[in-house]
């Protein structure tokens, strides 16, 4: 099993168990949990896998659902266990970003892709299965909420990635440090509430 398949394989688990974490927070039922926990996992290297016009990963490799079918039965039967969802749903969430923004990278580096498609690939393979599955609950999207740092931390972990094959560190390396960097950076927003300046209007001057 390659490298890209493994990250696409921990990337989908994980970002299965957020979107059945949502769902029970929705009161679905098990074929919801099913639905928005599949929806969560593949969004993300759907959008990637067409801009790159690459076969979708799921559809080439139909365990990929299977997986994330799992994820959402586990779920199904214990998220009744957890103290808070919201705050689980939060820290599994960083974990998979950090999984999956490093499976955009190595995604586009594997069709030749030039640097700025490699930064925008880990930053969409990361943002857009969440996205997908907050809009859908009806939720504020994790990646808009004001106050927290998650785009910046895709786009700082995917540039981290570029860097280090500029620095000439094999692709191995490159992965692991955009892993370390988003989810450093993520963790930190939710721990110590790192955050960037938010927009504040002015009044108009007369």
């Amino acid at each position: 099993m390659t490298a890209l398949a493994l990250l696409d394989y921990a990337s989908v688990f994980v970002f299965a168990l957020t979107g059945a974490l949502v769902a029970s927070r929705a009161q679905l039922d098990i074929v919801g949990f099913v639905f928005i926990a599949c929806l969560t996992a593949v969004g993300g290297g759907t959008v990637r896998d067409i801009i790159l016009d690459r076969e979708v990963f799921w559809i080439s490799n139909p365990s990929i659902i299977m997986v994330a079918s799992a994820a959402a039965f586990v779920v199904f039967f214990t998220a009744h266990l957890l103290e808070s969802r919201y705050r689980t749903i939060l820290w599994i969430d960083a974990l998979a970003l950090a999984v999956a923004v490093p499976a955009g990278v190595a995604a586009a580096i594997a069709v030749g892709a030039v640097w700025p498609i490699v930064l925008i690939m880990g930053v969409a393979t990361g943002c857009f299965g969440g996205l997908m599955r907050d809009v859908v609950c009806n939720e504020v999207p994790l990646v808009l909420k004001q106050g927290e740092l998650y785009v910046t931390c895709a786009f700082v972990g995917a540039g981290a990635a570029l860097a280090l094959l500029y620095l000439g560190q094999p692709l191995s390396v490159a992965l692991i440090g955009c892993a370390g960097a988003t989810l450093i950076l993520r963790m930190g927003s939710l721990a110590f509430g790192w955050s960037l300046p938010v927009y504040k209007s002015r009044p108009p001057r007369v």
